[in-house]
């Protein structure tokens, strides 16, 4: 069948579906296992092998292997059965980074594949007669779905009903403008997909109206499916931290280079075997470049926002977190962030009446004609299922709904006994929503919305009694919305606002509030702690939102509240000079938040900024960091956010920027740990040819002690928990450098301390043996173990001793299997291939009050101030 070409009711027939109760639940199971999910063919992940090759591409590994080649022709030539340990154990080295690359790898894999499960997109579906929201890989041909404004089209379907709708279908059909949809029309067979105005398909999304359609293709039989290569992917690439230290390797490889050719030729006029001094110098070069960085960098990034997924935020990009560490400026919404977002109907009032009344299970009979027009013009519903009620749609609305049904009104029996004939749909420019309704043998239009756009199109009814019950209301934090009506002669076939929504009967009011929530204060008060100004930005009347905003400690003495009105009178240089003294933002539209945002952006700020609706979709991308409600927010607001919070809860925006300013400082002491030992071991080697003519440590011992310190160690030190005082500092500048605040020196200083103790164990090691491998032994010993000790001293700028020196339990594991290692090495016979010696008891003791060292100086270190936070 040609869907398009037949009328909606066919397509349903042909289907074998239901426009009231939808398929069955046992129809959609077998025919999910027909159609299959309904998703598209994602690109195959790597293999492992494939990770396996890879991990041998760089160049630095390649040159590794060159070397233990040439080891191994020349210990064939020699015929000298030792001489194949050194290239076999370096092959051995090499394979077991690879294997810890692709292990570290499947693990940031894992961890953003769950990310994308989380944030799958989810439809409005009729199943078994009710109204149910599922995953949108869950949807088969012919179920029964619901659009509206906001939402993305989970897969091609047919439109059955229609309202006002048009459809964003640029990815599809490269139209930059909305198409218009008709459930009506019957298009030619041969019409392009651009003119099938009677259908909506997979990817795009709904952008105006609302609409009931039928699915007729899933997966890859969808117009997207047949032409995947068209679809955006994700790309896959580095974010801007990862970037620098990238960059910051090249620089450190070119650097490790230049000392590799000095060391070279040092050692071979000092007499060194060329074969030694060449491995010396390369397997330098290996160690010296933490060429692991950005891979490791990866996982702390994904280990965190899996974290931060516990705590109800799913970071749908990587740089986002860096990002949020930044935050200066969080702009919120008011309704269900700052407050609980289960909006009750409490106080209602008939036009005529003396002072409101309290909704209750019995209200009187103007109330409940007030409910009745109120609730046929929503579009929200409450479902209950075991008792307990599951609001789906706009929480204002669901409001109005329950307050009905408590009064013996079920939305459902009123949409059968009063039928919708036509609507214009809420959007936020107009502030008011219009059904036409058979009522009686009537046609009844109804209007509700806002009173102050209400009122202007009122002609009959007491407005000025509305007003004053209007600012009372609102003065007690309550948000009230107007109704009113009018009859029609007739219904028009294409409803416009102009029409339907003048010349009005006022009805009454209806006022709900939604209590703010106990966390946000406490998050507010977070937020002044940590120098982040919260900004309160609603649609609603401005009195409601100043009393919500001072009860949560956003509007404080001397702030300012400003209308969206008012706002759009301001030139953009009023703006600038008023906006650090306003904290509320009332009455606003899409298109001032973008000017809010810009405004703070101008004052070189870093701005969060929450939002909801389609038409929030720009001003979340303008943002800094765009915060999607995942439970009211549309999914074309969550495509274009960085972040969604589950709970649409403005403390957990406060929770993530928390986590994003740990998850950064982790990478930061990342990076100081693995520079400060690779600076440290390239000073030693280097400093030592240069002073005696000998290296402190043969290839084989670099090799292990970068085998054993710069993975488990680094990896379980970006798992450190977040410091309890992370948000008693400022924001971090955007553009501030890791090495910021001497941090870079600090990194330098301490490769020179472990180049010394390294220098000094060689030194007293060979002077009481007599021999070079006594030295090296001693300075191997000394520098894995000191270097182990240093991702504890790393865990925090804080004395280690205050924080709990074992409070890192993957820590405490990763420096056991560590320390197993090194003694592998020292005490077992591996210790005679890789040129090691057993040393009298007295140099273990003085290995030992080294290997110490470094805890000693860096906790003087912060004891005197010389490392503290940057406030």
């Amino acid at each position: 069948m040609v869907f398009h070409h037949e009328t909606g009711e066919a397509v349903i027939h042909e289907l074998d579906s239901d426009l009231s109760s939808g398929l069955s639940s046992s129809q959609a199971a077998q025919r999910k296992q027909q159609y299959g999910e309904n998703r598209l063919r994602e690109k195959k992940n790597k293999s492992n092998l494939r990770r396996f090759i890879d991990q041998f591409k760089d160049v630095m590994i390649l040159i590794l292997i060159a070397a233990a080649a040439v080891s191994f022709v020349i210990a064939c030539i020699e015929g000298d059965p030792e001489g194949f340990f050194e290239p076999v154990l370096i092959l051995l080295i090499v394979v077991l980074n690879a294997i810890m690359g692709v292990m570290q790898e499947s693990k940031a894999e894992k961890a953003l594949d769950a990310l994308k499960n989380l944030s799958a997109p989810h439809a409005r579906v009729l199943r078994d007669g009710k109204e149910a929201v599922i995953d949108a890989s869950e949807l088969v041909p012919g179920d029964i779905i619901r659009l509206e404004a906001g939402d993305f089209i989970p897969a091609d379907a047919r439109l059955v009903q229609s309202a006002s709708l048009k459809s964003e279908e640029s990815a599809l059909t490269g139209e930059s403008v909305p198409s218009e949809k008709d459930a009506e029309a019957v298009i030619a067979e041969d019409a392009p997909l651009g003119d099938r105005t009677n259908m909506v398909f997979s990817g795009c999304s709904v952008t105006y109206g609302t609409a009931t359609a039928v699915i007729t293709a899933t997966g890859m039989n969808t117009e997207m499916g047949k032409i995947a290569n068209l679809l955006e992917a994700e790309e896959e690439g580095m974010t801007p931290l990862q970037k620098k230290l990238a960059q910051l390797g090249k620089y450190l490889g070119i650097l490790a280079l230049a000392a590799c050719a000095i060391i070279f030729v040092v050692g071979i006029l000092s007499g060194i075997p060329a074969m030694e001094i060449f491995m010396t110098a390369v397997s330098l070069a290996v160690s010296a470049i933490p060429e692991g960085l950005p891979a490791i960098v990866t996982i702390v990034l994904s280990i965190g926002v899996q974290r931060m997924v516990s705590k109800n935020a799913i970071v749908r990009r990587l740089p986002a977190v860096e990002t949020l560490g930044s935050a200066s400026i969080i702009c919120s919404d008011k309704t269900g962030t700052l407050t609980q977002n289960r909006m009750t109907l409490v106080k209602a009032w008939l036009d005529g009446m003396d002072s409101p009344e309290d909704i209750s299970a019995d209200n009187s009979k103007g109330i409940r004609q007030l409910l009745q027009y109120g609730t046929l013009c929503c579009d929200g519903s409450v479902v209950f299922e075991n008792g307990e009620e599951q609001h789906i749609g706009d929480p204002t609305e669901t409001a109005i709904v329950l307050a009905a049904h408590k009064n013996g009104i079920p939305k459902e029996e009123l949409n059968r006994t009063y039928p919708r004939l036509a609507e214009i749909p809420f959007d936020s420019d107009r502030k008011r929503m219009s059904t036409v309704n058979q009522i009686n043998g009537r046609f009844v239009v109804i209007v509700k919305g806002a009173f102050d756009v209400m009122a202007p199109r009122c002609v009959s009814g007491n407005l000025e009694a509305a007003q004053h019950i209007t600012e009372q209301l609102s003065a007690s934090a309550l948000r009230v919305l107007a109704v009113a009506y009018k009859e029609i002669d007739h219904v028009p076939e294409a409803p416009a606002p102009e029409e339907l929504e003048n010349g009005l009967t006022f009805l009454g009011l209806v006022g709900m509030i939604d209590p703010p929530r106990a966390e946000a204060k406490e998050a507010v008060g977070i937020c002044r702690r940590a120098g982040i100004k919260p900004v309160m930005i609603t649609g609603d009347h401005v009195v409601t939102a100043t009393a919500i905003a001072r009860e949560l400690g956003i509007f404080r003495d001397g702030d300012r509240a400003v209308t969206g009105t008012e706002l759009d009178a301001m030139s953009e240089a009023e703006l600038d000079a008023q906006v650090e003294h306003i904290s509320v933002y009332a009455r606003v539209s899409p298109e001032n938040k973008i000017r809010i945002v810009k405004a703070w952006q101008r004052k070189d700020q870093i701005v969060a900024m929450t939002g909801d609706g389609v038409n929030d979709a720009p001003a979340l991308k303008a943002a800094d960091i765009g915060c999607a409600m995942g439970i009211t927010g549309t999914d074309v607001a969550k495509g274009a956010a960085d972040i969604t919070l589950t709970d649409d809860n403005f403390a957990t925006i406060v929770d993530a920027v928390r986590e994003g300013r740990g998850i950064y400082a982790n990478i930061k002491k990342v990076v100081g740990f693995l520079l400060g030992t690779n600076i440290g071991e390239v000073i030693a080697v280097f400093a030592a040819m240069l002073l005696w003519h000998k290296s402190p440590l043969l290839s084989m011992q670099l090799l292990w002690i970068n085998l054993v310190t710069d993975s488990l160690p680094a990896i379980a030190l970006g798992m450190e928990a977040v410091e309890a005082d992370v948000m008693d500092q400022k924001p971090r500048p955007k553009t501030e450098s890791l090495f910021a605040h001497g941090f870079g020196v600090r990194i330098v200083l301490q490769g020179v301390l472990f180049g010394a103790l390294c220098l000094l164990a060689f030194r007293i090691g060979q002077t009481v043996t007599g021999e070079l491998a006594g030295g090296q032994t001693l300075a191997f010993l000394v520098l894995s173990l000191s270097q182990v000790i240093q991702a504890f001293n790393m865990r925090s700028e804080h004395s280690l001793f205050r924080i709990g020196v074992f409070g890192n339990h993957r820590l405490n594991q990763a420096a056991l299997v560590s320390i197993i290692l090194v003694a592998l090495v020292l005490f077992t016979p591996l210790s005679i291939p890789f040129g090691l010696v057993h040393l009298p008891v007295g140099l273990y003791l003085i290995g030992l009050v080294l290997i110490f060292v470094p805890v000693a100086v860096m906790e003087l270190s912060k004891a005197y101030g010389l490392i503290k936070h940057p406030h």
